[in-house]
C-alpha cells in the first residue's frame, strides 16, 4: 500500500476513531484519545516518510487529530473541559518519558534481544517528549483560547463552526510545528531536510485540520450513550 493511500486511510481511522470514542464514552472517550494520540505520536514522529513527494513524519495525522478532540470539548462542554484534556495529556507524557528511561536503565540478561532496539526508539524519547510537551502545551492552550475567542465574536451557531474550528486549529498548528520541529530536530538533520520537514509537517497538519471540519459537524450532532441526550452546548 502506498504512503499516499495510507495517509488518507489514517485520516479516516483517527478522525473517525475520535467520533466513535465520543459516541460510546462521551468526553471520557475524548480524553482517552488525547492521551493515546500524544503518546503514539511521540513514537510515530521519529519515522520520516515521503508522501506526495514531500518529506514529513509519520506522526502528523495522529497528532493533528488531537486538536479535533479539544475543539469538540470546547464546542460541546466548554473551555474548562478542553483545558482538562491538555492537562491529562501533559501529565501522561511526563510519566511516559520517565517510564521509558527507567526501562532502559534495567540491565538486560543474556537472553534479551530487544534492548538495543528499545535504545534506538526510547533513546530519542527525552528530546522528542520535551519538544512535544512544550509544543503541545503552548499550541493546545492557544487552540482553546482562540476557539472561544472566535466563538465570543460569532456566537454559538453551526454556520460559523467551520470558522472557529479551522481558525483556531490552523493557527495553533503553526505554533506547534515551529516549536516542536525546532526543539526535536534542529541539528539532527541537515538544514535542508530540517526545513523540508518543518514546512511539510505544517502542510500535512493543515490538510488534516481542514479535513476534520465535517467531523466537527458530526460531533455536534452526536449525543453520547452515557450522557443525557438533551445536553446543550456551553461556553
Amino acid at each position: 500500500m502506498s504512503n499516499e493511500l495510507l495517509f488518507l486511510l489514517t485520516v479516516l481511522i483517527y478522525l473517525g476513531g475520535v467520533l466513535a470514542l465520543y459516541a460510546f464514552f462521551g468526553k471520557n472517550g475524548l480524553y482517552a484519545f488525547a492521551v493515546f494520540g500524544t503518546l503514539l505520536g511521540n513514537i510515530a514522529v521519529c519515522k520520516c516518510v515521503d508522501i506526495f513527494g514531500l518529506s514529513t513524519t509519520a506522526g502528523n495525522v495522529l497528532y493533528a487529530s488531537t486538536f479535533l478532540v479539544t475543539d469538540i470539548l470546547s464546542e460541546k462542554y466548554g473551555k474548562k473541559d478542553a483545558a482538562q484534556a491538555v492537562s491529562y495529556s501533559f501529565c501522561i507524557m511526563v510519566l511516559w518519558m520517565l517510564g521509558t528511561q527507567l526501562i532502559l536503565l534495567f540491565t538486560p540478561n543474556e537472553n534479551d534481544y530487544i534492548q538495543e532496539s528499545l535504545r534506538v526508539v526510547f533513546g530519542l524519547v527525552p528530546r522528542i517528549t520535551v519538544a512535544s510537551l512544550v509544543g503541545f502545551v503552548c499550541s493546545q492552550n492557544l487552540d482553546v483560547f482562540l476557539y472561544h475567542a472566535i466563538w465570543s465574536k460569532t456566537g454559538n451557531t453551526p454556520a460559523k463552526l467551520w470558522l472557529r474550528n479551522n481558525g483556531s486549529t490552523l493557527t495553533s498548528q503553526a505554533v506547534d510545528t515551529v516549536i516542536f520541529t525546532t526543539l526535536a530536530f534542529w541539528g539532527v538533520y541537515p538544514k535542508n531536510v530540517f526545513f523540508s520537514i518543518l514546512i511539510t509537517t505544517y502542510l500535512f497538519k493543515a490538510v488534516v485540520a481542514l479535513l476534520d471540519t465535517p467531523f466537527m459537524y458530526l460531533a455536534r450532532r452526536i449525543h453520547p450513550r452515557n450522557e443525557r441526550s438533551g445536553r446543550e452546548c456551553v461556553i
